[in-house]
């Protein structure tokens, strides 16, 4: 996101990346007499009824911006203030009560806002203002132009932030560009900080840019900047509180067509249960193996190393497993998928071509070796079960695209 303010005029843009499927724009009134209405734009839906909002702006022309960032945890210094029980109750009501970053500020300090571990927010107000909201910070600021991406300020340096490639295109525009508070200026900007990437065409999954002087909000769906939506807050408040569904409004899009039907264990609650099932059953096909080989070994010809093997096989799997349930950014970034943070994710990556392998060596051993002529049918049946769940994997893998490394 970015802020700009020149001749007398702020205007800020948020772009909200996300592999959500339910962005929308929504307008409430103000809930009391010396309140603010505003509108909200978001896609993260917490109930059938209820989104939160990840960016907005109020009739006073105060704006708010939310982005995903990493702070780590320390010891809470704020266990005597008011807990938020409610994040959508919480930010809206902020810019229901507050004009100014400096009433935000004093609305904030009630409350524990290290409950937002995972999050930064920004504020800014129609003077161009800003508050920063990290979870153990609050940072105040004034400058005229200002670009925020997915760290906190406090523990991150320009040379850190500029590795963030939508950081580093926002603040080079603004430092070769003068800045000039338009919608074209600032549709530029956006475009140049949005992101399309080119696995499945997913990114930047709504734009908004916000206008405190006019109270305007112009939309661009799906890093396509060649269609603008436009509200006016004031007359869409006028109307009453209302919601709008934002791929309602705007020409058919490839990209997010492509997007909703792409399904993955993170947005088709049926895959997660099928994996978990299927790492329980790979889970309990070795330790029948086991048992038969050691109970009575009339049962089970095969070797203890044959055993093992397996054993081994199958746990790196469920590993990989619950990898891939507890980490949606594999399905969209590059194969092999590089963690962050974290070598060992980054090394479970290249587990679908182990899986490639593992599956022709078992098939071979089941299809040439002497241990299984004097092995029992229902042994063999586990075998071919266990090869048949590699076989679902190996599929699934590809449908989404972790073999695709040559692209």
């Amino acid at each position: 996101m970015y802020k700009i303010t020149a001749d007398g005029k702020t205007m800020v843009g948020c772009n909200h990346d996300a592999w959500l499927s339910t962005p929308k724009v929504w307008f409430e009134n103000a809930k009391q007499a010396n309140g603010y209405g505003a509108a909200f734009t978001g896609a993260r839906q917490v109930s059938n009824n209820r989104t939160t909002p990840q960016s907005g702006m109020n009739t006073s022309g105060l704006i708010f911006s939310r982005l995903a960032s990493y702070y780590p945890i320390q010891n809470n210094p704020f266990t005597d203030r008011l807990k938020v029980s409610d994040e959508a109750d919480y930010l809206t009501n902020i810019l229901h009560k507050c004009a100014s970053v400096k009433e935000v500020r004093k609305y904030i300090e009630q409350y524990d806002h290290s409950f937002f571990i995972n999050d930064v927010f920004i504020y800014i107000d129609s003077l161009g203002n800003y508050l920063i909201v990290e979870p153990y910070n609050l940072i105040e600021g004034n400058n005229p132009n200002y670009v925020l991406a997915n760290f906190c300020p406090s523990i991150t340096d320009n040379e850190q932030a500029r590795k963030l490639e939508r950081y580093r295109k926002g603040e080079d525009f603004l430092k070769t560009n003068e800045a000039i508070p338009s919608l074209a200026f600032c549709r530029t900007l956006s475009d140049s900080m949005s992101v399309c990437r080119k696995r499945n065409g997913d990114g930047t999954l709504l734009t908004s840019i916000w206008d405190t002087k006019d109270k305007m909000v112009s939309l661009y769906f799906y890093h396509s900047y060649d269609t603008v939506v436009q509200y006016n807050l004031k007359e869409e408040l006028a109307k009453g509180d209302h919601t709008i569904n934002v791929p309602e409004i705007f020409p058919r899009n490839s990209d997010f067509e492509k997007l909703i039907n792409y399904k993955t264990p993170s947005n088709t609650i049926e895959l997660r249960i099928l994996l978990v099932v299927l790492a329980v059953l790979l889970a309990f096909f070795p330790f029948m193996l086991a048992i038969s080989k050691f109970w009575k070994k009339k049962f089970n010809a095969m070797s203890i190393k044959s055993i093992l093997t397996i054993t081994v096989s199958n746990l790196l799997l469920i590993a990989y497993i619950f990898v891939l349930i507890t980490n949606k950014n594999i399905f969209y970034f590059d194969a092999p998928y590089k963690h962050y943070k974290s070598n060992i994710i980054s090394a479970f990556s290249y587990t679908p071509f182990l899986l490639l392998v593992l599956f022709g060596s078992i098939l071979f051993y089941m299809i040439n070796s002497s241990e299984l002529n004097k092995t029992k049918l229902w042994i063999k049946t586990i075998l071919a079960l266990n090869n048949l769940i590699y076989i679902f994997l190996i599929v699934g893998f590809a449908y989404w695209g972790l073999y695709n490394i040559w692209t």
